[in-house]
């Protein structure tokens, strides 16, 4: 890396330019032909589904953010994240009463959302709270904190509550975890356990259920740690869906999941160090599924995550694209249901005899052309264990699809390219601009930290 004010010169990029081990490297490498590109749309084997005509009475809408900001605390690179997940209730069916009549006032459309979010400020590298010794224990102090102190109804379960009952799927027999604390005295494995309660060793330091999350294991001492707040985000996302649906069946409303939708932004998926929490969630979802079916007359919650970016989404893309660059290749409400022999075929290469996504995903991916002609990458979750065979790609696999592709023909939004209005409504009240928004969290860190 150069110096502040040194600029690259042209050595390094001759050298590279006459390298012969670059050039083999290079051609070795396989470049995949315009005609096997177009032969992945045939093995892909697009169907029409009839959407249906189900629309939700009510629709939620989940995303997240996460900005990371410098911290002014005497220590060189001290670092904060500011996480929000803010969820968006829309009422699809006072939006349809309002598109028959249109043109309407604009502020009527605004009476058809309401908005809660999840906030934090969580600690990033040399930034230690008091009584902590580290800025890594502070961390597993400041997530275990988050959780028990969201809930969605006052007299519920908190988010915390809802992340226990999946820490018990957990298998004990995987790959030990080693007690958060490097200088333990008796260097023993970490004891998992619900709440706060003390690490066994003489110095009798405090744990956490969170702990099992390992995301501080990641934890950059020495620079940025943006990847395991991204973590944190995706898990508070997760549970947060879970937590809904709990609380629901707390209530015994499980009924209005008949006439209810939830859509997250992005993948049905947990990534990095928390992964383990997807094949908790997908044995929490079937779990309430059944509850929810017997409440509402033998119909499937539906739930539907939506990727927005991606290799996916840029196969998709390829897929529609003619061969004189135009898109409008396939047809509209066409659908493409995927199977691990063609993902890993045309998308993500793999020759694993594992499927694709088995330690991360509770759902699996469908492609989906709406209507109006936005192209949507979709996953709907695992609610039974036929729905993982990966093996096949069969309607029956992805429970209520056709309700699916009909919701999406009617959510989507003429804003932006491939969107949805509930998403977009959620992206707005989660998304941290990066210039100004940083300007505005450096400030409060400031007058927050200058208070103690």
């Amino acid at each position: 890396m150069p110096y502040e004010g040194e600029f690259a010169q042209y050595k390094p990029l001759g050298r590279l330019v006459k390298s012969e081990r670059v050039k083999n490297l290079l051609g070795s490498y396989e470049i995949r032909s315009k005609s096997e590109q177009v032969e992945s749309l045939q093995t892909l084997n697009l169907i029409n589904i009839q959407p249906g005509d189900w629309i939700p009475q009510k629709l939620i809408a989940i995303d997240g953010s996460h900005a990371e900001v410098e911290i002014e605390n005497g220590f060189p690179g001290a670092e904060a994240s500011y996480v929000t997940v803010a969820s968006v209730i829309l009422d699809v069916k006072k939006m349809k009463e309002l598109d028959r009549h249109r043109p309407v006032e604009p502020k009527q459309f605004r009476t058809i959302e309401k908005a809660e979010s999840i906030d934090c400020a969580l600690p990033g590298c040399n930034v230690v709270y008091k009584g902590e010794k580290s800025a890594n224990s502070s961390l597993r102090k400041s997530i275990f904190e988050v959780f028990g102190s969201v809930r969605m109804l006052s007299d519920g379960e908190s988010l915390l509550d809802t992340y226990e009952a999946l820490l018990k799927y957990k298998p004990l027999t995987e790959q030990s975890q080693k007690c958060p604390y490097e200088d333990c005295l008796e260097d023993r494995d970490y004891q998992r356990g619900n709440g706060q309660y003390t690490c066994p060793c003489n110095l009798s330091r405090p744990l956490y259920s969170t702990d099992a999350l390992r995301i501080y294991e990641r934890m950059n001492p020495a620079g940025t740690n943006g990847g395991i707040f991204g973590e944190i985000m995706q898990v508070l996302e997760t549970v947060w869906m879970v937590h809904i649906l709990r609380s629901l069946e707390a209530k015994k409303w499980l009924s209005s999941l008949g006439r209810l939708a939830i859509i997250l932004d992005g993948q049905l998926a947990v990534f990095g160090q928390p992964a383990w929490i997807s094949q908790a969630v997908y044995q929490e979802l079937s779990r309430i599924n059944g509850v929810a079916k017997e409440a509402t007359g033998g119909k499937d919650i539906l739930i539907i995550g939506i990727e927005k970016t991606g290799t996916f989404v840029e196969h998709f893309e390829d897929l529609d694209r003619k061969e004189d660059g135009s898109l409008g290749n396939i047809p509209c409400q066409s659908v493409g249901l995927l199977t691990d022999l063609y993902i890993k075929q045309n998308i993500i290469f793999s020759d694993s005899t594992k499927p694709y996504g088995a330690a991360t995903y509770f759902g699996r991916k469908f492609f989906y052309k709406t209507k109006s002609g936005a192209r949507i990458v979709a996953t709907l979750p695992f609610l039974a264990k036929e729905h993982r065979d990966l093996t096949t790609a069969e309607p029956s696999q992805f429970p209520r699809l056709s309700d699916a592709v009909g919701l999406l023909d009617q959510l989507v939004s003429s804003r932006f390219p491939n969107a949805l209005v509930p998403l977009v409504s959620a992206n707005a009240e989660a998304a941290i601009p990066l210039r100004l928004g940083n300007k505005v969290l450096e400030k409060l860190a400031k007058e927050l930290m200058a208070e103690n």
